[in-house]
């Protein structure tokens, strides 16, 4: 598509409009000037927000929805060939883009575009690097996979060169972006439905890397699987993070409260930077806060408002996100949905007060579950109580070849108390009859396991 956006396309129209990524590009859009419409299955939050910027959403796909006039259609990944607003505008000849293009696209009108990879921590470190810019009053354009308080959502229209957003390797999508500076949080086994295994997802970051210009930075977790593949022969300056001295940043003297707050003194190439304190738990958020150094102090963001933009950090909806108590038993829920993501949540939830820790863990995908079939089942080692929940499908039908029954049979193989309970209403009252005061729950999972909690807490 023709990068010149604003004087090319006058009329956009986006399939499935309330998505988080694709709501914030049609914000994007209309706020320059764009006339931007589009449709989605049913009403939410989103396009409520759309509908009173002036958007038109419509509710259900039907190709009469595509308008002559649109010389733009946006889908994403989800949507299938058949999708009949796809049909109808092939039929009328308007171009259509994936959302990854658009988001390229409109990326290649900044000056300082970061983008940020990696299997896990995207929104997150996306959002601690949104918060240091927002604090140097650098009035970045913003797109996050989450609601961020700062900004009431997860977008905002900014008027300088500074661009910020999550790059997903999923479809190879990221390998759309030029970004100035390409963040690399990690690199490992994901989206196995698409890729065919970790070393083809190595080959996919390490394109991403050479996409960023000779000016720009690649930023990379020292510890990285093929690191130093995929660092070799770029084109730019690569600057490593990890919690040891062999990263160009690095944390020392790391305290974990037992409120789940952390500080550490953040060290760039042996010298002191200053003392930061993150309101969130887990040594995997202490890299995200390194890696969100590295870039804000590339693009000349003083240390100060560093520690300042990271010290107002106080996460975003579904990331250790606490929604409340009980009888006495805390309530937080996460979106941790690979082995190394439940990993790491639950050695965070560790330095949190608690007395026993309750897991319930909605597995995310058939082909995920099958292909991390092993890891999952040794990913709870710090969870006490694991009760797992059917498998939330997503795009997928069930193949007949797992289910969550087996889940919760390869965690109880590796000594732990893992029960498989299926329905929230079962799990519910099971949790309500067990669980005692001081205990901890964290329900997991990228679907719709959150709701498990918000019942708990509103009872």
């Amino acid at each position: 598509m023709n990068k010149n956006i604003k004087e090319t396309y006058k009329n956009v129209y986006f399939i499935g409009i309330g998505g988080v990524s694709m709501s914030g590009l049609a914000e994007i859009l209309n706020g320059m000037g764009i006339a931007v419409s589009g449709t989605d299955i049913k009403p939410s939050a989103a396009t409520k927000r759309l509908e009173n910027l002036g958007i038109h959403v419509n509710y259900g796909h039907k190709g009469e929805n595509i308008k002559d006039g649109t010389d733009l259609v946006v889908y994403t990944a989800a949507v299938k060939e058949d999708n009949p607003e796809v049909e109808a505008a092939r039929e009328k000849g308007i171009e259509t883009v994936e959302r990854a293009d658009l988001l390229g696209a409109i990326m290649s009108n900044y000056s300082h575009s970061i983008a940020v990879s990696g299997t896990h921590g995207k929104t997150t470190t996306t959002s601690m690097i949104s918060e240091i810019l927002l604090a140097a009053d650098a009035d970045p354009t913003i797109t996050v996979g989450g609601t961020l308080s700062t900004i009431g959502g997860n977008i905002k229209v900014g008027k300088s060169g500074y661009f910020v957003a999550e790059a997903c390797e999923y479809h190879n999508s990221f390998l759309k972006f030029n970004p100035y500076i390409g963040i690399i949080l990690n690199v490992e086994a994901d989206h196995l439905d698409f890729f065919k295994d970790i070393d083809e997802i190595k080959e996919s970051f390490k394109k991403f890397a050479l996409n960023v210009p000779k000016e720009g930075r690649v930023i990379i977790n020292h510890e990285a699987y093929g690191v130093e593949y995929i660092t070799s022969g770029l084109n730019s300056d690569v600057i490593t993070f990890g919690l040891t001295s062999g990263a160009d940043w690095y944390a020392e003297n790391i305290v974990h409260e037992p409120d789940g707050t952390n500080s550490f003194d953040a060290v760039f190439k042996g010298k002191n930077s200053g003392r930061i304190s993150l309101k969130i738990p887990g040594e995997h958020n202490i890299l995200n806060a390194l890696a969100a150094c590295a870039a804000s102090y590339s693009l000349g963001i003083s240390m100060e408002n560093i520690i300042k933009g990271l010290d107002s950090y106080t996460g975003v909806n579904r990331r250790f996100q606490r929604k409340g108590e009980f009888n006495g038993v805390k309530v937080i829920d996460d979106y941790a949905h690979h082995p190394s993501e439940i990993k790491a949540t639950l050695a965070a939830a560790k330095n949190v007060e608690h007395n026993k820790i309750w897991c319930v863990f909605q597995p995310h995908t058939y082909t995920r579950a099958k292909a991390l079939f092993e890891e999952f089942g040794k990913a709870f080692s710090d969870a006490d109580k694991i009760i797992v929940a059917d498998i939330y499908a997503a795009r997928e039908k069930d193949t007949g070849l797992i289910n969550a029954e087996d889940i919760a049979q390869k965690i109880r193989s590796n000594d732990k108390d893992a029960v498989y309970l299926g329905n929230f209403d079962s799990i519910v009252d099971y949790i309500k009859s067990t669980a005692c005061p001081g205990d901890l729950l964290i329900t997991m999972g990228a679907g719709d396991v959150y709701l498990v909690g918000e019942r708990l807490v509103s009872q």
